[in-house]
């Protein structure tokens, strides 16, 4: 967050340059307040940017291997553009190539789901799912052990998670 502040501010200064600099060349056509009126434009113009942008930026950084199975997207009132086009905020993503069976009990999946907001710490949540009950439960020792003491949670055929493992 805090580098996206500075470069908000970089580009702000970098358009507020090159407007003292056409004001230069213009011979004082420009209006004075042309500096600050480009340097705001150019940092809302790059925050939205960045805001729209982040899904994709951070996806490209990730393993050909992994899939968007939620994306949550969001209207602010501070940001009213965001009624018009709604920007990507939260991410939900399967790593495919780490998906495990367990021996004991083939028909149950182990996934690795990660989870990404906007302006949250990446987490992983390592979840069982069961295909032929379309339920979720969260890892622990006790569930890879033994899946049927695990807490499952009915989550329905509807769910992302068990519509990209078990209806593919």
């Amino acid at each position: 967050m805090f580098l996206e502040l500075i470069a908000t501010f970089a580009v702000g200064i970098g358009a507020a340059g090159i407007a003292l600099v056409l004001g230069h060349l213009s011979r004082g056509r420009l209006p004075r307040y042309s500096a600050p009126f480009a340097a705001g434009i150019a940092m809302l113009c790059y925050v939205v940017w960045s805001e729209y942008t982040w899904a994709n930026r951070t996806l490209s950084t990730l393993p050909d291997s992994v899939e968007v199975v939620s994306a949550v997207e969001e209207s602010k009132p501070w940001k009213p553009w965001s009624y018009i086009v709604p920007q990507v905020t939260r991410m939900m993503v399967l790593d495919r190539a780490g998906v495990q069976t367990n021996p004991t009990a083939p028909e149950i999946l182990l996934a690795d789901i990660y989870l990404f907001g906007r302006w949250a710490a990446p987490m992983m949540r390592p979840q069982l799912v069961d295909c032929a009950n379309a339920a979720r439960a969260d890892v622990s020792e006790v569930a890879l052990a033994d899946p049927s003491q695990a807490e499952w949670i009915a989550v329905g055929l509807e769910d992302p998670v068990i519509e990209a493992l078990c209806q593919s």
